[in-house]
């Protein structure tokens, strides 16, 4: 794996200076959030700067990076293949710099969806990329400090935001979001 300053380096360079920035306040929630539950934070700091590592790449880009790994992408995976830049993200961070944990690829590519049975580091990362000091909207106080009380808590609030706000303004709401969801629910007490 690269080092820090080589990893931070690619990230300034292929992110431009508001994503990079964005990446760093990710990376110290990770962090944040990794000791106050008992997460690997060493794998949390990584996880939280790589995490959008694809993030500014073109949509045929991300869908190139993919195919080419043998992954069958389907139609409305390509149409809004924003949504696989976690995906790409995970692919890069392997291939190119050299990470090989699997619970911080996994986190890498379900920050942006979310899935079924997430990991503690894979919840960790989905909600510091939701909470970081950069993010300002209406709730994202009340969603910071349910994060410290109770990441699964704030994990569902985090999933019904999204997917409140995807339904409202007419978008693809990603199946891995909802599968997310349900688990939470069907995992409550």
């Amino acid at each position: 794996m690269w080092s820090y300053d080589k990893i931070t380096d690619y990230l300034m360079e292929n992110l431009g200076e508001k994503r990079f920035k964005h990446s760093l306040g990710v990376m110290d929630t990770a962090v944040e959030l990794a000791q106050k539950y008992g997460e690997n934070v060493e794998k949390a700091k990584i996880a939280g700067l790589v995490h959008d590592c694809a993030k500014k790449l073109s949509g045929e880009n991300i869908i190139e990076i993919c195919t080419k790994e043998g992954i069958t992408l389907e139609d409305e995976e390509k149409k809004y293949s924003y949504l696989l830049h976690g995906l790409a993200g995970r692919i890069l961070a392997q291939k190119v710099i050299g990470i090989c944990d699997e619970d911080v690829l996994n986190s890498i590519e379900f920050h942006t969806t979310g899935r079924e049975n997430m990991s503690l580091l894979e919840k960790i990362i989905y909600i510091a990329d939701y909470i970081e000091p950069t993010r300002d909207f209406e709730g994202v106080d009340k969603l910071r400090k349910a994060a410290y009380e109770n990441l699964d808590k704030a994990l569902l609030m985090s999933f019904d935001n999204t997917i409140k706000f995807i339904i409202d303004k007419g978008g693809f709401l990603h199946h891995n979001t909802i599968e997310a969801r349900n688990y939470l629910i069907s995992r409550k007490g």
